[in-house]
């Protein structure tokens, strides 16, 4: 495999999880907001990821990733009794987002240790190419 080609699968990779991570981060900015312009709570997003095409042939034709879609949860609100709460409906109940901070953690580590492991990935691909590179020097 070349090195060109491991570092287009890596980066692809380090896109997708960029992306997760920024919308994690959201997420966790918005757990308390009640009121968004589009009405009611805000709701969790979450990306969905795919096979993406990188232009190569063979086994590694669907060797990249992308994010397909980025979901909007469906899951009901929180609710909360806070009858002096500007968003209150008549009974005193307040819904919250549909963001569970605690998940919210594991995800942004998975994403995190994902991101790293495609750094990983090209630091050693470039110290591979490094070495190459010192042997055709001493040859």
């Amino acid at each position: 495999m070349a090195i060109p080609t491991i570092f287009d699968i890596a980066a692809s990779g380090m896109r997708a999880q960029r992306l997760r991570v920024q919308l994690i981060a959201g997420n966790i900015a918005n757990s308390e907001t009640t009121r968004t312009k589009e009405g009611g709570p805000f709701r969790r997003k979450d990306a969905v990821f795919m096979a993406e095409d990188l232009g190569f042939t063979g086994e590694l034709r669907n060797a990249g990733v992308r994010v397909a879609d980025i979901q909007t949860s469906k899951e009901p609100f929180l609710t909360r009794y806070e009858p002096g709460h500007p968003d209150a409906n008549a009974e005193g109940i307040v819904s919250y987002p549909n963001v569970n901070p605690v998940e919210e953690m594991v995800n942004l580590t998975s994403a995190s240790r994902s991101f790293e492991a495609n750094v990983a990935v090209i630091r050693s691909a470039k110290a591979m190419a490094q070495s190459a590179m010192d042997i055709l020097r001493v040859s």
